[in-house]
């Protein structure tokens, strides 16, 4: 695949040719200066996946209340301990 380099101006006066040449697959590179700055891609090119947030399984997942929770493993721990809670 070939890259065509094309500068500002130039790129202005014929963005139509220069996007359908994207289309078709050609690598289009608008420079400034000599200085390559921008590619024309058509949309449907792959985007890189998002990276994942905090929060992502918000509403997917039951939290029992703080009460439950406090009691889960009560009787065991006061055996490892010796306590008689």
């Amino acid at each position: 695949m070939a890259t065509i380099t094309v500068n500002m101006h130039e790129a202005k006066t014929s963005l139509s040719r220069l996007v359908e040449k994207a289309i078709q697959g050609e690598s289009v590179v608008i420079a400034r200066a000599g200085k390559p700055m921008v590619r024309i891609v058509p949309i449907d090119t792959p985007v890189p996946a998002s990276k994942k947030r905090i929060g992502f399984l918000a509403g997917q997942v039951t939290v029992p209340d703080a009460q439950v929770f406090n009691e889960l493993g009560r009787e065991e721990i006061a055996t490892m301990f010796g306590g008689d809670e």
